[in-house]
């Protein structure tokens, strides 16, 4: 990773230390700065308690981690968004972002090393398997850093039965089930998890919703819907059915992203499954 900056006027004579912190390096970052020297200010050795002053040019060459995924380019994933930082896939059915296990190969991860095969993968959270929509990857460390509290997703779901509120918000712990590796469900006890929902369109018998994530805890729209009596269709690790959807009816649609003070809006088209599902339940019987 290779970095190159000019000291604006508001750092003149603050340590290299706090601006390289202000500008968003991590502290697990800056220790590996410590330890490796890959750093120069003015093409000279420079100590991070030293002063930096306006017009000084710092170069960074940080070392990434050797990839390790193995490329697959057969799986033809779109590509929603990308720029020098990041890259946003929308992410089909039936794909898991990361392998299986050691030697599997059809992954979003392995398909990004075919695209960047010299990039590490560093999704910024993560979509189930049968979860479609928007995954972003930052292409380096520094990114990842920056940008850890600095997306807003928004998803759209089909839950079962008719929602009598227009909107609302669901703050229930979360905790895996005891003996279970994949399930969840809201327990006191759990890590908190915050869900807000607005309602899109009733039909007879479903609701579609819009819903955005205070927290990013595991199946966390799909726990808290099952916990308000409302699993999302398809879902029946949750207590949905498949009579209409034959996965969870859940689409990551939109994505903001606030990078280099600069907003980044990315959206995905509904899915084909969910969006033949959602026509069939507008036609009257």
């Amino acid at each position: 990773m290779k970095k190159n900056y000019i000291v604006s006027e508001i750092f003149n004579n603050q340590s290299l230390l706090f601006y390289l912190k202000d500008i968003g390096y991590s502290a697990g970052m800056l220790r590996g700065l410590r330890q490796g020297e890959y750093y120069r200010v003015n093409g000279k050795s420079h100590r991070l308690i030293d002063a930096v002053y306006t017009g000084d040019k710092i170069d960074i060459d940080f070392p990434e981690k050797e990839p390790t995924l193995k490329p697959n380019g057969n799986l033809k994933i779109e590509i929603a968004y990308e720029d020098e930082d990041i890259l946003v896939f929308d992410k089909p059915d039936d794909i898991l972002v990361h392998p299986a296990a050691k030697g599997f190969d059809d992954a979003l991860g392995n398909y990004f090393a075919f695209l960047h095969p010299d990039i590490t993968f560093r999704p910024l959270g993560r979509l189930d398997r049968h979860t479609t929509g928007l995954c972003l990857i930052a292409k380096n460390r520094l990114t990842a850093g920056q940008l850890n509290h600095k997306i807003k997703k928004e998803y759209i779901a089909l839950a079962e039965g008719v929602f009598a509120e227009d909107e609302g918000t669901v703050n229930a712990a979360i905790i895996r089930v005891p003996g279970s590796v994949i399930s969840r469900t809201v327990d006191p006890k759990g890590q908190s998890a915050i869900t807000k929902f607005k309602v899109l369109e009733r039909y007879e018998n479903h609701t579609l919703l819009k819903l955005k994530l205070e927290t990013g805890r595991t199946h966390q729209i799909r726990v808290h819907m099952a916990y308000l009596g409302h699993p999302l269709a398809g879902d029946d690790l949750y207590g949905g059915h498949k009579n209409i959807m034959l996965r969870q009816a859940l689409h990551c649609q939109k994505i903001i992203i606030f990078n280099k003070n600069e907003e980044i809006t990315v959206t995905a088209k509904t899915p084909p499954d969910l969006l033949f599902c959602l026509n069939s339940l507008k036609i009257t019987p």
